[in-house]
């Protein structure tokens, strides 16, 4: 059922299909009534524009050719580069004065948008040629700076961006906070779950190999 339910979703979410969705999410983002709606509010300016902006580039991805694929795998050994890639890109783009250029200037706020495109297409190549150990280093670092963020946000007396109001900051701090640390709780139970599947898995095998041994040897 498991194995029906994968193939059926693969067929429904093709290369094509996941690249028009990224874009028309992206043409979506751009027009400037939504630009209006996301950016009024500082929580979901982060909160809400950031991921939807990092969901395009991801989906935007699947477009990718071949050749342009196996080109960026050889740049990307592991997943480092690209996680290396999308963290800097997140760690600067939480920055406050980022925030507030971004509203103010329209250069600014366009390579904001390529950023976060690129930050999801960089997550999308390198997330799982990372593996466990290189996703637990890079998610314990961005998660911790995420929740440190947040803090500051919410904490700070000080009106860190200027187009934003305090409270405004305030929120934004504890969306930030309660966003990574559930993400990290996540992370955690998916780990655990991981683990004990491979155990079952190693349990299964190391019962079915005296049968089958066993089965060789009778007469």
């Amino acid at each position: 059922m498991n194995l029906h339910w994968r193939r059926s979703l693969a067929q429904t979410l093709t290369p094509t299909r996941q690249a028009l969705a990224g874009l028309a999410i992206a043409a979506l983002l751009a027009l400037p009534a939504s630009r209006h709606l996301l950016e009024a509010s500082m929580w979901r300016h982060m909160v809400l524009q950031y991921p939807l902006w990092m969901l395009a580039g991801a989906l935007l991805t699947a477009a990718l050719p071949e050749r342009a694929k196996n080109g960026i795998a050889r740049w990307n050994a592991s997943g480092i580069s690209g996680l290396i890639l999308a963290g800097t890109a997140l760690l600067v783009l939480m920055i406050p004065r980022v925030l507030d250029l971004a509203l103010l200037h329209p250069p600014t706020e366009f390579a904001k948008s390529a950023a976060l495109l690129a930050t999801g297409s960089a997550l999308r190549l390198s997330w799982r040629r990372a593996g466990l150990v290189v996703q637990g280093f890079f998610l314990g670092n961005m998660l911790l700076m995420g929740v440190a963020i947040g803090q500051l946000y919410a904490n700070s007396p000080l009106r860190l961006c200027n187009a934003y109001l305090l409270d405004d900051q305030v929120r934004l701090g504890n969306w930030l906070t309660g966003l990574f640390t559930v993400l990290a709780v996540a992370w955690l139970v998916q780990v655990a779950w991981w683990i004990m599947r491979r155990e079952a898995d190693t349990q299964a095998m190391a019962g079915s190999a005296p049968h089958s041994s066993a089965h060789r040897a009778a007469p």
